[in-house]
């Protein structure tokens, strides 16, 4: 019996067609909005910050440089704060002019206000002294000299504390405009600093710019376009649901029914084994799907009737891959062994090395390193090539080999030889190296060879001692020997030549 609460790919081509249509829209929609956004907080920005830059240049500095320095003292600071707790304006007023400033004050005031007025996006202009110094608590505060807006006088030199948005900027520098949403409503705000002739700044002019109504109708806008595209995503829905029932689920409906059929079983054909054979025309996926489902029942009929045939191939897979684990196994052995001279490598080497270190924690302790490093080398790839080199190295290795029999030798390094001396071998060390010693003497003074036949290495012999930890350090003495050994060939056949 058919399971109706099953979540059949039907459903799920809906549900991705109403996923995929709204996420294409909202992109659309998204997308538009922040361009939009964009551009029109770039205008107000730009056209904030234009206005702090020009009426920067109308501002009287030496004028404000004074009120400033008025401000700033405790004692008008007293002054106002008396003045504001009385609402009494004429306290500011009466001090101001003692110092000649009420005047100048009403005049950059009137300015400032005529600039507003005749400026319609302008909200609020002001100069206002940034605070170099933070609170205890790492707020800052900053003081306000002068308004465009209708507040009382003993508001200069009035302290608020700065914006959360404007905390950590570089002051000294023009600041950049922020969009922000407070008490006063949305504002777009900027400031341009304000210098004397020493360079020394001494205010800020503020530009606030009114974006409250732009605001809101972005708002509505944003809600436009979420029900233009709601109202889009339902006709495309229904398009594409219709599309993908007669394109993709009433194809696959039949595909699936027909499937049921299909009972493959030896020796029944294809007829008797249900394979489908309903009629799909579509020449897409759907198509191909159906001919891929058709072509895998023939082939599984086949490989019911045909079992004793694969049988026999997986025994030839069997067959073959013993063969390859040979072949590994001898790849294996290449790596050990050093592909010019046929000894072992120095991959070999160090597994060796490793393999006596374990038995040197069990106690054993019978045996010596020699280390063997070919002379002249250099010389004979330079002036000869690396054929002859190679050759050398090979005569080398040879008489190394032949003196030591019963013992392992590798090449580790371009003329480097190390052999680990152990049983006979190591009983007749001393005698084994100082053959090997005159073997290389005779061959490197034969005057009929070739220079590359006149084989010679220097020779460094060092045995396991109790002072020994492992076998890095015997092969670090029998190395020094090896170079004292070098060191004297050097010098001898320098003084026979």
């Amino acid at each position: 019996m058919e399971n109706t609460n099953r979540f059949t790919i039907g459903k799920k081509m809906y549900l991705f067609v109403i996923a995929i249509v709204l996420f294409a829209t909202g992109c659309v929609c998204a997308l538009n909005y922040v361009i939009n956004v964009d551009q029109i907080n770039t205008y107000y920005k730009r056209l904030t910050i234009n206005n702090a830059v020009n009426y920067s240049t109308l501002v009287d500095v030496e004028f404000l440089k004074e009120l400033r320095a008025v401000a700033e003292t405790d004692e008008y600071q007293a002054l106002r704060m008396e003045a504001e707790e009385n609402d009494d304006e004429s306290i500011v007023v009466d001090y101001l002019q003692e110092k000649g400033l009420y005047d100048k004050f009403i005049e950059e005031r009137e300015k400032m206000r005529t600039y507003v007025n005749n400026l319609e996006d302008v909200e609020y202009l002001y100069a206002v002294v940034w605070s170099e110094e933070s609170n205890p608590d790492g707020s800052f505060q900053d003081m306000y000299l002068i308004d465009a807006d209708d507040v009382p006088i003993y508001m200069i030199g009035y302290w608020e504390d700065r914006e959360e948005e404007f905390e950590g900027v570089d002051y000294t520098k023009t600041i950049q405009p922020t969009i922000s949403h407070g008490d006063w409503g949305w504002l777009c705000s900027g400031y341009e600093p304000l210098y004397d002739e020493d360079g020394s700044i001494i205010c800020h002019v503020g530009v606030d710019i009114d974006i409250g109504v732009m605001m809101n109708e972005r708002y509505k806008d944003l809600a436009y376009m979420v029900i233009s595209a709601l109202v889009v995503t339902v006709i495309a829905v229904a398009f594409a649901v219709i599309f993908v029932r007669k394109i993709v689920v009433n194809p696959l409906k039949e595909i699936t029914a027909d499937m049921k059929r299909f009972a493959p079983s030896a020796g029944k054909n294809y007829v008797e084994a249900g394979v489908t054979n309903i009629c799909i025309k579509s020449n897409d996926e759907i198509g191909d799907i159906f001919t891929a489902i058709k072509r895998m029942q023939e082939r599984l009929v086949d490989y019911i009737n045909d079992i004793t045939a694969f049988r026999q191939v997986k025994e030839e897979a069997e067959v073959a891959i013993k063969e390859k684990d040979q072949e590994i196994g001898e790849i294996r052995k290449e790596a050990y062994r050093d592909a010019l001279t046929g000894v072992g490598s120095k991959v070999a080497y160090v597994r060796k090395e490793n393999e006596i270190n374990e038995a040197i924690g069990k106690g054993y302790s019978s045996f010596a390193v020699v280390m063997m490093d070919a002379n002249g080398l250099k010389h004979i790839n330079d002036n000869y090539g690396h054929a002859q080199g190679d050759a050398y190295l090979k005569g080398c290795s040879h008489l190394i080999c032949e003196e030591f029999k019963h013992s392992p030798v590798y090449r580790i390094g371009g003329d480097e030889f190390v052999a680990i001396l152990s049983g006979e071998d190591y009983q007749n060390r001393n005698e084994r190296v100082d053959s090997l010693r005159k073997v290389f003497e005779q061959a490197y003074h034969k005057e009929n060879a070739q220079p590359w036949e006149r084989y010679s290495a220097s020779v460094g012999m060092a045995e396991f001692t109790s002072e020994d930890m492992n076998v890095d350090d015997v092969f670090k003495r029998a190395d020094k020997l090896m170079y004292e050994n070098k060191d004297a060939f050097k010098k001898k056949t320098a003084s026979e030549s």
